[in-house]
């Protein structure tokens, strides 16, 4: 896949806004654990940032996946993660599927006021003991006439304390555990008030600061069975069509990562030890030059994922190959960086040492390293998926 002048044009556009309307804030949005998302969500949905391929019928622009693509690279480049990884729920992990499988009322209601940022949206797949193994979920969605009765509680909810609406991945049937599963949009406020029977609580985490995360527990919760994605039973085959999206958003946002290793080249340019820059030193120009290579072969990975999605192919080796190689890597350069940074690199302020915090998210959130390597084995013929 190649980037045309249309994607340059707009990966540019959103660089310019990360640079006058994210990373001015960063600092205090780190300090205070949360950023405004209805605020900025709102300025990104006027300049279609929110809805880059989602359907022109509900206001997206109606763009192939490899625009939304390369709008994540470009919001990677933002100096706190955790304002990025907000951003990507809203646009690339809580409403694929909504868009894909939604019905049309359901899409005007939920759907277009997120592409606009009238609404902030998260993803309730992870509970307390059903993180990866998304089988295991005991939250359950009890039909009672034309409703759902949702009780149970989900974890590591990104945008959670600030978030209108969840879609929530529930158990709403008996039956095999792929199979009883149905994906339901659970609104969580009303007019700015707390719905009832939802209680919200926000989790402290050791990076993405900005990043507001929170655990949500319900309790005889009711919504409609009309917010239910598609067909019931099917929320499983959904989420993992949807996980895909999400895991390929995350691998682009690591791509940034570039710009970690020349802010270390530049600092050790400057930085004399023992007579010369430490730049000088031979086996740090080797190590900064193999995680160049290492970062572009997983760029060359991303993108034949995307191109591979795009075509409809089915990417889930790929792109669990994509997000396995991003968050190994992405925790590896930060160390790097952080460690030929010395001291300096050790501070909480600096740029190696966030990116030591935030990027480590990256081998456990959205599924564990041990699960893609689970699922690329099972794709290689490995391991049979009773295992």
């Amino acid at each position: 896949m190649l980037y045309t002048a249309e994607h340059h044009a707009l990966m540019a556009s959103i660089r310019r806004f990360v640079a006058s309307e994210i990373d001015p804030f960063v600092d205090e949005w780190e300090a205070n654990e949360i950023f405004p998302a209805h605020e900025l969500f709102k300025k990104m949905g006027q300049l279609g940032f929110l809805g880059i391929s989602k359907p022109e019928a509900y206001g997206g622009m109606g763009l192939d996946f490899s625009y939304a693509l390369a709008a994540a690279e470009a919001i990677g480049h933002a100096k706190a993660q955790g304002v990025g990884m907000g951003i990507g729920v809203q646009s690339n992990m809580a409403t694929p599927a909504l868009a894909a499988f939604g019905s049309d009322a359901l899409r005007r209601e939920f759907l277009a006021p997120a592409i606009a940022g009238d609404m902030v949206c998260s993803i309730g797949v992870s509970e307390q003991g059903a993180g990866s193994d998304v089988s295991s979920l005991k939250t359950s969605a009890r039909r009672d006439g034309d409703d759902y009765v949702i009780n149970g509680s989900k974890m590591w909810i990104t945008n959670g304390t600030q978030a209108d609406w969840i879609c929530l991945l529930a158990n709403t049937c008996d039956g095999p555990a792929h199979k009883n599963k149905s994906l339901i949009i659970v609104p969580l406020k009303h007019n700015g008030q707390r719905v009832k029977g939802v209680e919200v609580q926000k989790i402290k985490k050791f990076g993405m600061w900005s990043s507001d995360t929170a655990q949500i527990f319900f309790d005889d919760v009711r919504v409609p069975v009309r917010h239910r994605i598609g067909e019931e039973g099917m929320g499983f085959i959904y989420q993992m069509k949807q996980f895909q999206e999400e895991r390929l958003d995350g691998a682009a946002r690591r791509l940034a990562c570039m710009s970690l290793i020349q802010d270390t080249a530049d600092y050790l340019r400057q930085r004399i030890a023992f007579g010369r820059p430490l730049l000088d030193n031979q086996y740090i120009q080797y190590k900064l030059a193999e995680l160049k290579t290492e970062l572009e072969a997983l760029r060359s990975l991303i993108y034949r994922a995307t191109q591979a999605y795009i075509q409809g192919e089915d990417v889930i080796e790929l792109a669990s190959m994509a997000k396995l190689k991003a968050g190994r890597l992405g925790r590896e350069i930060a160390d790097w960086c952080m460690q030929f940074q010395g001291g300096m690199g050790y501070t909480w302020e600096n740029s190696a040492s966030r990116a030591y915090r935030d990027y480590r998210l990256g081998s456990i959130g959205g599924g564990a390293d041990e699960v893609m390597m689970m699922v690329i084995a099972r794709k290689m013929g490995l391991m049979d998926f009773g295992a």
